[in-house]
């Protein structure tokens, strides 16, 4: 028997409805890990990827880590892999909550789906069983609605995973929600529409609590949690704690990294005051929550019970973009905004900047009244909530901007793709590359598209220190020439975050990779050190990579959108910033032994066991 993981993955054959067990090794295991890795392997090796994201023959796929549902602290993750709708490139999009660990016990590594169901369908996994169920009559029920009428049928451990009224219409933005209305979510880049194409409306699970993974020194495992590491964690993350993500807001204004006014001002101080955790909290924080095991407790559900709203408070990156990006400062609309959107089932970064970029363009007389059904957009959160109801019900400007903000500025013409925020196709996260020119380098090269978490370079600029790789002091945050190597680094690291199930934040619990490679070796009785672990990362990452160039990816995809790399803020303290990413870009292709053309050469790939 092997350790830390149970050797099968669950095939279903949504158009049949028939399942068959892969078996993986621990060769693969240990080349690959779980998760978004294990998961690449598969699309890039054993799949066709020329196949479009929305066709019946495109697999999707969820993915535990492999330290999902462990002893391990901050192990809650899953990954739902695919190819997007929006970018039509890689995707994961990660979820943690209590729904992967309840998967993790019911003995399956992880699922593909493969075909489209004729009907509307929903499929309940057990260890023993896996029932297809018809879900006609939750077909246009937003996501709330599903559990609200699943949850009385249903055993109190048993966890659903749905999509809403996004997925069921194919949006590009749309997302999977696990665990309404606390609402953990696989949000990025439209993998809810993957769903929603095969008809499946929820994946619900019931694990066994006798089926677990074996360890190899458990023991030895709990012993270092339980005196060193979850301490220290618990320590290092206490800010979280307190006030979750949206604590920050204010912290990120002043470091000139806010997106304001769809990326158009540089500072925003009264507004950042209004809409973080510290003053959100004491008018609508009902208690405090925590992913599956996890000591940090991050979550904050937040009840506005004048409005009827109960569910997840907003994320640093939701009040990044439904807030300071559409000028919205009303902490009341926005969190109605998240709630909508959890409700339908769609993206909170990729609606912020739609719904900016849709006010811009209205502002400008790209659009008019006759395109918004008569709705006059302007910069406040009457008019983003608004047009979350719009992208949500599908209907005149919502269906369009719903297409993400490249195919709506392509649709629209007029220069409009002057102030379409995205890069690959992906709308960007609350970070902007102005105020950390590192991001920039991590935004153009970062495989799913304008992804912050494949990087989280921005930590170092703020003092976060990684010991590991020698980062004590912080770096200047604004100087061009020695991001490369640190992004390089980064992404290698972080790289191995998804395919283990470990959530970002313990690198800000001061995680390292030597810390990791201790815990693989008492988890599944390997010899890692620090530089197996990195070889691992860097692997997976360029796997990704080659998967995409299979797409046509290239240097000229590693690009920022025009905003971004031509506009300086014209104010704040990132004020006149402009990140050099020709010269990153150039010394990173060769720290990664690519071409110039950011394409991995035989020799890498080789080097890497992936040639």
């Amino acid at each position: 028997m092997p350790y830390g993981f149970y050797g099968k993955v669950l095939e279903i054959d949504l158009a049949n409805r028939k399942t068959n067990v892969i078996e993986i090794t621990e060769e693969d295991v240990k080349k690959h890990f779980l998760g978004s890795g294990l998961a690449a392997k598969f699309l890039y090796n054993d799949h066709d990827n020329s196949i479009e994201a929305l066709d019946p023959r495109n697999p999707l796929l969820f993915f535990s880590g492999l330290f999902t549902g462990s002893i391990i602290p901050g192990t809650s993750k899953l990954c739902v892999c695919s190819r997007s709708p929006l970018t039509g490139i890689w995707n994961e999009a990660t979820v943690g909550g209590d729904w992967p660990a309840e998967f993790r016990r019911t003995g399956y590594d992880g699922i593909i789906f493969r075909g489209k169901s004729e009907n509307k369908v929903m499929v309940h996994i057990t260890k023993d069983s896996v029932e297809f169920k018809d879900a006609g009559y939750l077909w246009g029920k937003n996501t709330y609605e599903v559990e609200q009428i699943m949850r009385p049928e249903l055993d109190r451990r048993t966890k659903i995973a749905a999509i809403g009224q996004a997925g069921e219409n194919l949006s590009p933005i749309a997302s999977i929600i696990f665990d309404a209305p606390i609402s953990r979510v696989a949000a990025r880049s439209g993998i809810g529409a993957v769903m929603g194409s095969k008809n499946l409306k929820a994946v619900i699970v019931t694990g066994d609590l006798k089926t677990k993974v074996a360890i190899a020194d458990l023991k030895g495992l709990r012993e270092q949690l339980t005196k060193i590491d979850t301490p220290e964690i618990r320590k290092n993350t206490a800010g979280l704690t307190a006030f979750g993500t949206s604590g920050g807001v204010e912290a990120v204004e002043m470091y000139g990294d806010l997106p304001i006014k769809n990326w158009q001002l540089g500072a925003w101080k009264e507004g950042a005051k209004k809409i973080c955790s510290q003053t959100m909290q004491p008018m609508m924080l009902d208690k405090h929550y925590a992913c599956f095991g996890c000591p940090i407790r991050c979550g904050k559900i937040y009840k506005l019970e004048k409005k009827g709203l109960y569910g997840h408070g907003p994320e640093y990156e939701t009040a990044g973009t439904l807030g300071a990006l559409c000028l919205n400062d009303d902490p009341e609309l926005l969190v109605e905004g998240n709630e909508w959107c959890n409700r339908y089932g769609f993206d909170t970064v990729s609606a912020g900047n739609c719904i900016g970029f849709a006010i811009e363009a209205f502002e400008k007389g790209v659009i008019t009244e006759k395109d918004t059904g008569g709705l006059k957009l302007d910069w406040n959160g009457e008019s983003m909530l608004a047009l979350v109801h719009k992208i949500g019900k599908n209907e005149d400007i919502g269906k369009l901007i719903g297409q993400g903000v490249r195919k709506a500025a392509e649709i629209l013409g007029n220069n409009a793709s002057e102030f379409a925020v995205h890069t690959k196709g992906l709308e960007y996260p609350a970070h902007d590359p102005r105020g950390h020119v590192s991001m920039a380098l991590n935004y153009a090269t970062a495989v799913r598209g304008a992804c912050h978490l494949e990087g989280l370079t921005y930590f170092l600029d703020r003092g976060v220190p990684a010991p590991d790789f020698g980062y004590t002091q912080a770096p200047d945050p604004h100087r061009s020439d020695d991001k490369p190597s640190i992004v390089y680094n980064l992404q290698n690291y972080l790289g191995c975050f998804n395919p283990l199930g470990m959530c970002k934040f313990l690198f800000l619990g001061q995680v390292g990779p030597k810390k990791v490679a201790e815990w693989l070796n008492l988890y599944c009785g390997w010899d890692f050190d620090m530089d197996q672990v990195m070889k691992t990362g860097e692997r997976l990452f360029n796997l990704k990579r080659m998967y995409n160039v299979k797409l046509g990816i290239s240097r000229k995809d590693d690009v920022l959108p025009p905003r971004l790399y031509a506009e300086a803020k014209p104010d704040g303290s990132a004020a006149g910033v402009l990140p050099d990413l020709g010269n990153m870009l150039n010394h990173y292709y060769k720290l990664r032994n690519w071409s110039t053309d950011g394409i991995p050469t035989e020799k890498k790939l080789r080097e890497l066991e992936l040639a």
